[in-house]
C-alpha cells in the first residue's frame, strides 16, 4: 500500500563523495548525527569537541580515524570538505567564520539556532554568499518522515487550499547547561523546530502572536518556557505552534501523556499525525493518516514506514549538502532561508515584549 501511495518518507542517498569533519560530542552529534551517517556510509574523517576526551571516545565508538585537540585544529585540517557543527549557538557563529576562510572547506552544516539572534544570522548569511560556500543548517524536523510526507500531500493538492495547522508538543526537554546564562530558551531551543516547519510546509507567515509564561519545572531564570504562538499567513491559513515543555507533574509513579501531535484541515481533506521524537531511546516512527475527498473518496489512509526522526532523518540532512557540492547547486536548507526562520524567531520575541501580532517582515 505505501509503495503504491506513491510517498517518500526519506530522502535518498544520492551522493557519499565529501568528507565530513565533526565539532561536538554531546548527545545530538554522538547519538545521532553519527549514528545516521554510519549507516548511510557517509565518510567522517575527523571530530573534535571542548573537551578532547570525549571526542577521542566517540571517535573509538564510530571508527573516526582522527580526533583534533581542538575546533580551530579540525576546521584547518585540509582532509576536511565538510564541517559539521553542533555546538552551542553563541559560540557557533566564530567557527562558520573561520570555516568560511578555509579554502579546502567546501560545505558547512550549521546547528540551529544557527545564532543567538536575526541580526547576527543574517551577518553570517551575507558572509556565506560572499565566500561562495554552500553553507547550511541543520533544520532537520524538515526531514523527520510524517512531515516530508505531509509536504507530498501538500504539493500534489490532496489536502486543497490549506485552513488551519496546529503543531502541539507536550513533552519535557532535556535543557542542555549552556541554556542557562541565555536570555532566551523555548522559542529560540524548541519552538524553532515547529516555527521552521511551519515556514517549510506553507511559506512565510505575514505575522505571529506570542504569549508565554514560564515553566516551574526549569529552575533557572527564563521568561519563555511554555510557549503558544499563533501565525496568520497571507492566504489566511491561521497556525498554531504550542511548547508544553511542563506537560504536568511527572514524579513517580505520574501516568505519563507526553506527545507531539500536529494536524493540517484544509478544504478538500485533512490530515494528522505524530512526531515520534519524545519516544526516544526506545524509538518510534512518526505517523501520519489522512482522508481526501480528492485522493481517497474521505476514507482514511495511514501509510507506514519503519524509520524514525532520531537518527534516521539526519542522513536526509547531510545528503542535500553533499547533493549541493555534487551538482554546484545551493543546498535544499539554505542559510539564507535560515535567516527568514530566525526572524519569524525574533517576531516572536517582539511579540513577547510588546504584546501583539508582529509582523515579520518588521525584522530587518
Amino acid at each position: 500500500m505505501d509503495k503504491a501511495l506513491g510517498f517518500t518518507p526519506d530522502a535518498p542517498i544520492r551522493c557519499r563523495d565529501f568528507r565530513i569533519g565533526c565539532i561536538g560530542a554531546g548527545f545530538i552529534m554522538a547519538d545521532v548525527q553519527l549514528a545516521a551517517y554510519h549507516a548511510a556510509g557517509f565518510p567522517v574523517a575527523a571530530i573534535a569537541s571542548r573537551t578532547p576526551a570525549r571526542a577521542a571516545a566517540v571517535a573509538a565508538r564510530w571508527g573516526i580515524q582522527r580526533v583534533h585537540p581542538t575546533p580551530a585544529a579540525l576546521i584547518e585540517d585540509p582532509a576536511v570538505e565538510i564541517l559539521d557543527i553542533a555546538f552551542p549557538p553563541d559560540q557557533q557563529p566564530a567557527l562558520i567564520r573561520h570555516a568560511l576562510r578555509q579554502p579546502h572547506i567546501r560545505g558547512i552544516l550549521a546547528q540551529k539556532p544557527l545564532a543567538m539572534d536575526h541580526a547576527e544570522a543574517r551577518c553570517l548569511a551575507e558572509e556565506a554568499r560572499v565566500s561562495g560556500k554552500a553553507v547550511s543548517v541543520n533544520q532537520n524536523m524538515r526531514h523527520d518522515q510524517s512531515i516530508r510526507v505531509l509536504r507530498q500531500l501538500l504539493d500534489r493538492d490532496a489536502l486543497g487550499q490549506p485552513v488551519i495547522a496546529t503543531i502541539e508538543m507536550r513533552a519535557i526537554p532535556h535543557w542542555q547547561s549552556f541554556l542557562r546564562d541565555y536570555p532566551r530558551l523555548t522559542l529560540l531551543n524548541m519552538s524553532i523546530h515547529h516555527l521552521d516547519v511551519l515556514r517549510f510546509l506553507f511559506g512565510d507567515p505575514a505575522d505571529v502572536f506570542t504569549a508565554a509564561r514560564s515553566d516551574p519545572r526549569t529552575e533557572f531564570a527564563h521568561r519563555d518556557g511554555i510557549t503558544v504562538s499563533t501565525l496568520r499567513f497571507p492566504s489566511g491559513l491561521l497556525a498554531v505552534s504550542l511548547e508544553d515543555v511542563w506537560s504536568g507533574p511527572r514524579q513517580e509513579g505520574f501516568a505519563s501523556d507526553i506527545y507531539i501531535k500536529w494536524r493540517v484541515e484544509g478544504t478538500a481533506g485533512v490530515a494528522q499525525g505524530t512526531i515520534g521524537w519524545p519516544e526516544y531511546p526506545a524509538g518510534a516512527p512518526s505517523t501520519l493518516r489522512y482522508a481526501s475527498v480528492r485522493d481517497t473518496d474521505g476514507i482514511w489512509v495511514e501509510p507506514h514506514w519503519d524509520t524514525r526522526w532520531f537518527p534516521h532523518a539526519f542522513a536526509g540532512v547531510m545528503e542535500q549538502l553533499q547533493w549541493a557540492l555534487k551538482c554546484g547547486e545551493p543546498p535544499a536548507l539554505t542559510i539564507a532561508d535560515n535567516v527568514r526562520t530566525m526572524a519569524l524567531v525574533e517576531a516572536a520575541y517582539r511579540s513577547l515584549d510588546t504584546r501583539r501580532a508582529v509582523a515579520v517582515d518588521e525584522i530587518r
